[in-house]
């Protein structure tokens, strides 16, 4: 199924009315119109998929692309006439719980656990009193708001907890997005034992509680279904396909020349731009090994930018994996034409897509990858590989290609195509922004889970006040 599919079966519904909506993630929230973040400074570009995080914020980078991603659909359903109130745990000391973010959007930060402190942190035995605070606290606010709210969406598995909560307490709806399940990571070799063990008792209890479940991928929903499905509860109608999306205020081509003069790149250099997250699951080192067999295999001298950073690390050029990555390209031989930018501001990240002629992205294990969306928004063809929710971002052949993962003979085949065909890497950049300002811009998929969250409360209140 591609993004076009997922479009044309939203459309189909019918929303209902204006709703009162609660988004709860543990993370730090970013205002991408602002620039900053949930009690923190201003953000910088850092590892996560889509690039930024903020700088003082000590948090996890997804947990930062998470806050991104609540911030942006809380602006869209927000502009449709709803109110949002987006829930998040505060990450860092602050005298201030409430803030707005815009007409119709509040921020409501909560002070459970201590400041510092993040999921990824916690130990297992720990988890169930953590979020219980946590979910004591939302409740006891909720509570005390005028109204009541139609339906809460939950991203992660303990903001999940939170929802199941106010499920229970106050017969709230909730919508849930886990953003990978635990047992796929677990399988992905991505999460301790001990963690992924707790992880999947607490997600098998969600997704039997939860009313929708959104998958941000065919992979996702296919893990879903393989992990909870029918023989563990949930049924499979339930799912839900969402994916991620793009702002087209944010992202869009810029002149080449204009990109590399701000940027300080060559102006006749071919350049393949990798951005996100450091981490050995995103599969740098096989851009870098490509990049060798471009230059010795097909005579191309060409220049790749590596930007983001390496979670969880202070310093922008240190760190074990970067450090790997560094060895890597000096053992190569190719160590002058990689180049590691580190962090970067998000405000800049359109001119990185726009300076480069092509964009690799070729994790080994990705359930949705935002990048290969921003750089179709941006022109460029993208060359990813054909694993999780990238083969069905990627329309091979069309808006660049697929290949498999930890194939960097491949990747180098097909830099070498688009170096020897511009003409191709034009057209392909062209029906990549066609193709996602068609399907996967915030204002569409805003409007696709206002419809399931219609749904949803439609159902509620047949169940609680049948005619």
């Amino acid at each position: 199924m591609r993004l076009g599919d997922i479009e044309t079966i939203a459309a189909s519904r019918t929303p209902i009315r204006r709703l009162r909506i609660a988004l709860i993630g543990d993370c730090a929230v970013v205002d991408t119109a602002s620039g900053t973040a949930s009690g923190t400074a201003p953000d910088t570009a850092s590892g996560t998929a889509s690039g930024t995080a903020s700088d003082s914020a000590p948090c996890t980078a997804p947990a930062v692309e998470q806050g991104i991603h609540l911030v942006q659909l809380a602006h869209e359903l927000a502009r449709a006439g709803h109110a949002v109130d987006i829930f998040t745990r505060r990450v860092t000391p602050g005298p201030h719980q409430l803030a707005q973010l815009g007409k119709g959007i509040r921020l409501i930060r909560i002070p459970a656990g201590p400041p510092g402190l993040v999921c990824a942190d916690l130990r297992p035995d720990r988890i169930d009193a953590f979020s219980d605070a946590f979910s004591r606290c939302v409740a006891r606010f909720v509570r005390r708001q005028p109204g009541r709210y139609d339906i809460a969406h939950a991203y992660f598995f303990m903001a999940g907890m939170v929802a199941r909560h106010l499920k229970d307490a106050l017969g709230l709806p909730f919508v849930l997005t886990l953003h990978a399940p635990g047992r796929a990571q677990q399988r992905a070799r991505l999460a301790g034992e001990a963690l992924a063990l707790a992880r999947a008792r607490i997600e098998g209890e969600l997704v039997r509680a939860a009313d929708r479940i959104i998958a941000e991928s065919p992979q996702e929903r296919s893990d879903l279904r393989q992990l909870h499905g029918e023989g563990c509860g949930m049924p499979g109608s339930r799912i839900e396909l969402v994916p991620r999306g793009f702002s087209p205020a944010e992202l869009w081509p810029v002149p080449m020349p204009e990109a590399r003069a701000r940027l300080g790149l060559e102006p006749g250099r071919f350049i393949v731009l990798q951005l996100g997250r450091i981490a050995p699951r995103k599969g740098v080192d096989t851009v870098i090994h490509g990049l060798a067999m471009l230059r010795h295999r097909h005579g191309i001298g060409a220049q790749l930018l590596v930007v983001g950073g390496e979670a969880g690390v202070a310093s922008d050029h240190t760190g074990p994996e970067l450090a790997r990555l560094r060895n890597f390209a000096t053992g190569l031989g190719i160590a002058a034409q990689v180049r590691f930018t580190g962090q970067r501001p998000r405000a800049t990240l359109r001119d990185y897509y726009s300076a480069a002629e092509v964009f690799a992205c070729t994790p080994w294990y990705e359930p949705f990858g935002i990048t290969p969306i921003e750089a179709m928004a941006c022109a460029r063809p993208v060359v990813g590989s054909e694993v999780g929710g990238i083969k069905s971002t990627i329309d091979d052949g069309v808006t660049g290609f697929l290949v498999p993962s930890r194939d960097p003979e491949a990747l180098a085949e097909r830099l070498a195509r688009l170096h020897r065909h511009p003409e191709l890497a034009r057209a392909m950049g062209e029906a990549g922004r066609r193709r996602a300002c068609e399907h996967a811009t915030w204002h569409q998929l805003a409007a696709q889970l206002h419809a399931i969250y219609a749904d949803v409360v439609q159902e509620n209140l047949l169940a609680t006040h049948p005619t």
